[in-house]
């Protein structure tokens, strides 16, 4: 079926139930950003396959609203579907959820499926009806229409241990009862995939480059419940869980056994899914705030830290011999888009404990590289040549620890403004690796330090700046982040997030250097407590697409630091025509 027909298809529940607007989140019962693939409603509705964004769908209309990552993207994959796309964040687009008052009548229905939209989500869309006369209502109406949904199979749970973990199960459930205590909570329910790996030290395989699993924890003051597929976890998983002290029940037993609580105060974050709200809400009181867990999974403990610098180095070897094989072979042999992606997973498949991709590779040909999460298609991906540029971002899964890089070079000759650009964005990059800042600051705070190169061009990118980055675990990690939007999270010794400025021009090129950054103590003075950030990630920069007069002398310097420190980790692994190669890339500018 086509998205058009699958539309119609949905009307025509949508008749049948009076429901005047239908929304299409992109989620699943866990919320989370990358999706198993029975839970990919709204790219199976609409055929867009970004991993923001939602559809809403009306009796005449339909719209997705995305963000700046996927506006070139986004009208491709929505061609001839009748979905108008909405441009988040930009002047003029209108909130979607007065689009859907405009588009409905008073007393209208409006519907979702409570199971995969958070409570957050539903408040704040009940509340805006319900002022102007429109009712929100849960009705699951994809389930009648998507009958032959995949199934995420029965991967192992296994268990990730100490020795890479750096801390027990038990010793992090005690963790989070104190702070339930302090938060006088007598349950805590988790329900975020990758918070139920990290506090049990399991890892899994049900959502694709994602080392997690289905499952749901509840956490009494005695008592701690792993919900989840009993047959998928090893015999060592059910052993740990025994030492923890974790009984293990059924996934399908969840919502019965909230509904057997009563009389309970319950820590639960706003990102938990309405069923689970609407389970518990008769007969319990709610303490809605962020999972403690998460703030403890985004600082990094040494161990873990270990971890990154010891993939990080291991990565960087594969990456390198990945582009010199790219840019000896580009002109010579065929290639396309896709088989370049397959070639750099081979090349990391070659290091030890190797698991597989923290995400699809993006590989961006010339004016694909404008596609900011462009992912090249096995069929009809862009034959690639030694013309022009290439952006290649990706990443990987080791068991100790996960990487993401992004790298934009020249496979043969390049503009000048190319150059002019990419040296712009390098100089966000570098300028955002040398920050100082004191105790307390938000990732907000120092955005600008990537942006600046561009901004006093006239020029800008869409997309954040860094995001949180997980221990052999979620590419994507929260709570902290680099970007314009307003996070009140500060920035704490431990914490991996990403130095990814880009700069992009349609049809033309995409530019993005990333490296990965932690954040550690600088030193205290008189006034604070300052930071500062460790560059994690090795591999060079191409210095025939930087233009050194536009650099300063200490961005200068900071390169050929780095370069240096690229030399002494990555030379030692490498050797022939290769190492020579390298070894002229990591001279100094």
């Amino acid at each position: 079926m086509t998205a058009k027909e699958k539309v119609a298809l949905l009307r025509a529940e949508m008749q049948k139930n009076d429901i005047e607007a239908f929304i299409v989140y992109s989620a699943d019962p866990h919320m989370s950003e990358y999706l198993p693939e029975e839970w990919k409603e709204r790219s199976w509705i609409s055929g867009f396959t970004g991993s923001a964004g939602f559809v809403v769908i009306t009796k005449e209309q339909a719209g997705l609203w995305t963000d700046g990552r996927y506006f070139t993207q986004a009208p491709i994959e929505l061609a001839g579907s009748g979905i108008d796309l909405y441009k988040d964040g930009i002047e003029g687009t209108p909130h979607y959820i007065d689009w859907i008052i405009s588009q409905t009548s008073e007393n209208a229905k409006v519907a979702v499926n409570a199971l995969a939209t958070s409570h957050a989500n539903w408040d704040l869309l009940a509340t805006k009806l319900e002022q102007n006369n429109r009712k929100l209502v849960d009705l699951p109406l994809l389930k009648n229409i998507w009958t032959e949904r995949p199934s995420s199979g029965k991967n192992p749970i296994f268990v990730h241990p100490l020795e890479r973990a750096g801390k027990s199960a038990a010793d992090k459930i005690a963790d989070i009862r104190q702070k339930m205590e302090e938060q006088s909570a007598s349950i805590h329910i988790i329900s975020s995939l990758d918070d139920v790996a990290w506090t049990l030290n399991l890892r899994g395989s049900d959502v694709e480059c994602n080392p997690i699993f289905l499952a749901y924890i509840t956490i009494t003051k005695n008592e701690t419940l792993l919900f989840t597929d009993l047959e998928k976890l090893t015999t060592e998983a059910h052993q740990a869980m025994e030492e923890a002290h974790v009984k293990i029940l059924p996934y399908q037993e969840f919502f019965s056994y909230l509904e057997g609580i009563s009389g309970e105060s319950i820590l639960i974050s706003p990102n938990t899914n309405q069923s689970v709200y609407d389970t518990l809400k008769a007969n319990n009181s709610f303490i809605v705030a962020p999972v403690p867990g998460n703030l403890m999974k985004a600082i990094k403990n040494e161990t873990e830290l270990k971890g990154f610098r010891t993939v990080m180095e291991r990565d960087g070897v594969a990456i390198v011999k990945f582009l010199y094989w790219l840019t000896h072979t580009a002109g010579k042999e065929h290639l396309t888009e896709y088989s370049i992606s397959e070639r750099l997973r081979a090349f990391r498949a070659e290091g030890d404990n190797f698991m597989g991709e923290s995400f699809g590779s993006i590989i961006g040909y010339q004016g694909n590289g404008a596609i900011i999460h462009y992912s090249p298609a096995k069929e009809g991906s862009a034959e690639v040549s030694n013309v022009g540029s290439i952006l290649v971002d990706s990443g990987g899964q080791y068991l100790e620890g996960t990487t993401d890089i992004t790298r934009t070079f020249p496979l043969g000759e390049i503009s000048q403004e190319f150059k002019e650009d990419s040296t712009r964005v390098l100089q966000g990059l570098i300028r955002l690796s040398m920050v100082k800042f004191p105790k307390g600051t938000k990732g907000v705070q120092l955005d600008a330090f990537a942006r600046l190169p561009l901004w006093q061009e006239g020029k800008d990118y869409n997309h954040g700046t860094g995001h949180g980055v997980g221990s052999f675990m979620n590419v994507h990690e929260g709570p902290q982040n680099i970007r314009k939007d307003m996070n009140p999270q500060e920035l704490l010794p431990g914490m991996v997030v990403s130095n990814e400025p880009g700069y992009y021009v349609e049809n033309k090129y995409g530019i993005r250097h990333e490296n990965l950054i932690v954040v550690k103590e600088w030193k205290k003075t008189e006034w604070n407590t300052f930071y500062e950030f460790e560059t994690l990630t090795f591999c060079p920069f191409f210095k025939n697409s930087i233009v050194k007069e536009m650099l300063s002398s200490d961005e200068i310097a900071w390169l050929n630091q780095y370069h240096k420190a690229c030399e002494e980790k990555l030379a030692p692994h490498l050797e022939g025509d290769i190492k020579e190669w390298f070894l002229d890339l990591v001279s100094p500018l």
